[in-house]
């Protein structure tokens, strides 16, 4: 690993953990992951107050906290593809592009990102979208080594169409274990990836995956079952959580954010996260 990369791995993780707050959810073109977001200004500004590790953005919004004169402020994960997997209606053409197909890392060396994140979706029946995903995979892990920038994926298994939610993911370890070894077979620095089903199979996906591995939030759940969950998937071996809705849409999420670094970083229980969260 080059020196650079070390050093922008280093401004994400914290002794090798990270609290990444996702609010790029506006790239989904979908009006359910915008509650919570209307105001993105104020989000931003609360969010970075609050101290995560890392606030993850699209390009269009990472002025927001890169234009901050602050020197301790979290650091920026861009996110450098858009997609069509996340409507809640099925579409007659599924696609996944890179929004700079020509110089995909352009973007997050002017705003000095710490990485770069990129989806890899399995979706039943729909091949093509998972060819584009791998192509835009190689486009950036090129660009990422030229300019030691670390490179994030998101290994997504998808649900068949009836099952949920149109695209909703599934935590299923038998299918998410080779598409995750499949990231880091492709060259994923970090992976972010779905909890199983079943929490105590999670070291799996750390296992396959042999590089900092994050779990990926999703929908909005009951708090306090969120934080249990997260204090045993920390226990499984995970580095840390990108977490979105289950951040920006609850009723503190500064006070949320707090729970979550305490886990994370102070090997909270979930009790003891959901007693930080009630001191507000």
């Amino acid at each position: 690993m080059l020196l650079s990369n070390k050093v922008r791995m280093n401004r994400l993780f914290n002794n090798g953990k990270c609290l990444d707050v996702a609010i790029d959810h506006g790239i989904a073109n979908e009006p359910d992951f915008l509650i919570g977001l209307e105001d993105i200004e104020q989000v931003m500004q609360n969010l970075i107050a609050a101290k995560p590790d890392a606030i993850q953005v699209n390009y269009g919004q990472a002025d927001l906290l890169q234009n901050l004169q602050q020197r301790n402020k979290p650091a920026l994960v861009m996110r450098t593809d858009v997609g069509n997997a996340y409507n809640a209606s099925r579409h007659r053409e599924m696609w996944a592009v890179l929004h700079n197909p020509e110089a995909p890392i352009l973007a997050a060396l002017q705003m000095d990102a710490a990485a770069v994140v990129v989806n890899l979706y399995m979706i039943p029946n729909e091949p093509d979208i998972f060819r584009q995903c791998v192509e835009n995979i190689g486009r950036l892990r090129h660009a990422c080594e030229r300019y030691a920038m670390p490179l994030m994926v998101e290994p997504l298994v998808m649900a068949p169409a009836g099952q949920g939610t149109a695209y909703g993911s599934l935590g299923d370890v038998e299918k998410m274990v080779p598409l995750v070894r499949l990231a880091r077979e492709l060259g994923a620095d970090i992976v972010k990836t779905d909890p199983t089903e079943r929490v105590e199979d999670f070291h799996r996906i750390v296992e396959a995956a042999r590089c900092p591995t994050l779990v990926r939030g999703g929908g909005k759940g009951e708090l306090a079952e969120v934080l249990e969950k997260s204090a045993a998937l920390m226990a499984q071996g995970a580095s840390g959580m990108v977490y979105g809705r289950n951040v920006y849409q609850h009723r503190n999420p500064s006070q949320v954010v707090k729970s979550l670094m305490a886990i994370i970083h102070h090997g909270a229980s979930g009790k003891q996260a959901m007693e930080i969260y009630q001191q507000n």
